[in-house]
C-alpha cells in the first residue's frame, strides 16, 4: 500500500475515547522498545509521526493513527520492562486487555518480536493469549538489518518453537531502517482490510 495520507487522532484510555468512525483496526502488541512505533513510521514512509523512544514505557496509552481515511493502526503500551510501579503495569494490562477482547473494529494484532532474541516469557504469554482468544495474530520480527542475512533463518526458527508457533500465524522479519520485509507485510495487513480496501 501506498501512503500518502496519514494522522495522529488520539491517545486514549478507555473505550469512550476510541474513535467512534467504525473503521477497522490493526493492533500492535510487543514488548516496550520493541520497535512499535518505528514499525509504523516506516510502514507509512514517515519519520515521526509515531512518536519513538529510546525510553522503555514511554507508550501509556492506545494511540490511533487513521491512514488513508481507511484503516487504523493502534499502537499499545509495551509490555516487559519498562520501569513503572506493579499498580501501573496492571492498569495498562486491564487497558489492552480491554480493548483487544471487546473492540470490535479489531482485524487483527501485530505481535513484534526482538529478531536478536528469543521471545521473552511476556511475548510467550501474549501470543498464547492471543491463540486462546482467537485474535487474528501476525509475528513480526523486528530489526533483521542487527542480524546478518545467513543467520535470519536460524533466528526465526528458535522464534517459531520459542512462541510454538501456530501453522496458520504468518511471521515476517522486518527491518524498519532498511525497509526489508515491508512489502510482504503491507500484503499480509491488506487481508484484513478488503473488503474494506
Amino acid at each position: 500500500m501506498k501512503v500518502n495520507q496519514a494522522e495522529f487522532v488520539i491517545s486514549a484510555v478507555n473505550p469512550q475515547q476510541y474513535p467512534q468512525d467504525a473503521l477497522p483496526e490493526i493492533a500492535l502488541v510487543g514488548r516496550s522498545n520493541v520497535g512499535k512505533s518505528s514499525l509504523i513510521n516506516s510502514l507509512i514512509n514517515r519519520k515521526n509521526l509515531a512518536r519513538t523512544s529510546s525510553k522503555p514505557g514511554k507508550t501509556q496509552t492506545l494511540n490511533f493513527y487513521k491512514i488513508e481515511n481507511l484503516f487504523y493502526f493502534v499502537d499499545l503500551p509495551g509490555y516487559g520492562f519498562a520501569r513503572v510501579s506493579k499498580a501501573e503495569k496492571a492498569k495498562w494490562g486491564k487497558m489492552i486487555e480491554e480493548y483487544l477482547s471487546k473492540r470490535e473494529n479489531l482485524r487483527a494484532i501485530i505481535q513484534l518480536v526482538d529478531m536478536r532474541h528469543p521471545p521473552s516469557r511476556d511475548d510467550v504469554a501474549m501470543y498464547e493469549w492471543l491463540v486462546h482468544s482467537k485474535l487474528p495474530a501476525i509475528v513480526v520480527a523486528t530489526k533483521a538489518d542487527k542480524i546478518s542475512k545467513g543467520q535470519w533463518q536460524k533466528h526465526l526458527k528458535i522464534i517459531r518453537e520459542t512462541l510454538n508457533l501456530q501453522k496458520e500465524t504468518p511471521l515476517y522479519h522486518y527491518s524498519a531502517e532498511t525497509k526489508q520485509g515491508k512489502d510482504e507485510l503491507w500484503s499480509e495487513i491488506e487481508k484484513y482490510l478488503s473488503p474494506s480496501l
